[in-house]
């Protein structure tokens, strides 16, 4: 197994690190030109501070990237960016990309998602590994089965609590091994998007801003973030999906409730897509799961 060491700045570290009950966090790449692919989902990401700070500082699993407008960031993390508010989020990216920080413009960052973070304190803080080159400037990925990745492994084992907050039973000192990381809301908001190649599952709508990740059985319902859970809807569409106004059956086709015409005498729009077939993703591992429609159908939709 692999994992990445990648540099990044004492501010955005110690934000996070007193941050309360953080599930993800966004380790943001400011040129928002190159997709990350140095690890596999379930892989350890570490985080060093920057020279002459050559410490191992914390980590996280690895779920995803993407590369989305900085406003969708902000909107599906938040605090988990590294920042207090959006203008700070903004300007401190402007300054990466030498640009003006008063601009409008909705530039694009690289996203690095990362479940179930863990930032040490200062006396577990790790060396960082014999070979490391103090002019790395994003960072070195290291196989953790032989040297020097090993050691650094057997040392996050010592540092890092019982050893990590991780979603299966995990031995401690035992061979590094993939997790599957559980998702936080806005990791499942940028899979599910990225799934559906940002396009509305029922109108194919390509406008950012105007879509939502909606959940087929609501998290407060003890419903999952992950895909499987998930369709990406415009958002008019989303709050008629959660009312239960409209549905996906099983066999993935729109179903539109005589509920809209008989409670607001109008849904003319919407009653064109009944019987249409959903925009799907790619991958039939990210299909929405039959189960959980059939579980929308009965306890959600109206009929």
């Amino acid at each position: 197994m692999k994992t990445y060491v990648a540099v990044t700045d004492r501010r955005w570290f110690e934000f996070l690190a007193v941050q309360p009950n953080l599930e993800e966090v966004n380790f943001w790449q400011p040129g928002g030109n190159q997709q990350f692919k140095a690890l596999q989902p379930g892989e350890l990401f570490l985080f060093k501070l920057h020279y002459p700070d050559n410490y191992i500082v914390g980590g996280g699993y690895f779920a995803h990237s993407t590369i989305v407008p900085i406003s969708l960031a902000w909107e599906a993390f938040e605090l988990a960016n590294g920042s207090s508010d959006f203008f700070d989020f903004r300007q401190r990216v402007a300054t990466y990309r030498h640009l003006d920080p008063s601009s409008i413009e909705d530039f694009k960052i690289g996203c690095i998602l990362l479940e179930q973070p863990f930032f040490l304190a200062e006396n577990l803080w790790i060396k960082t590994p014999s070979d490391w080159n103090p002019n790395i400037v994003q960072g070195k990925t290291y196989d953790l089965e032989v040297e020097p990745g090993l050691s650094l492994w057997y040392q996050l084992q010592i540092a890092t609590p019982s050893p990590f907050v991780i979603s299966e039973p995990h031995p401690r000192y035992g061979d590094p091994v993939l997790v599957k990381p559980r998702l936080g809301q806005g990791s499942f908001r940028m899979m599910v998007t990225d799934a559906y190649n940002r396009k509305c599952a029922i109108t194919k709508e390509r406008t950012l801003p105007a879509l939502d990740a909606a959940h087929i059985i609501p998290y407060k319902k003890s419903g999952l973030h992950v895909v499987n859970n998930g369709l990406l809807l415009r958002r008019d569409l989303h709050a008629l999906f959660d009312q239960g106004y409209i549905t996906i059956t099983p066999s993935m086709q729109v179903e539109v409730s005589r509920k809209i015409r008989e409670e607001y005498e109008n849904g003319r729009d919407y009653y064109t897509h009944h019987g249409q077939s959903i925009n799907l993703p790619a991958s039939l591992t990210m299909y929405p799961s039959v189960e959980y429609l059939e579980w929308h159908n009965t306890n959600v939709y109206k009929g």
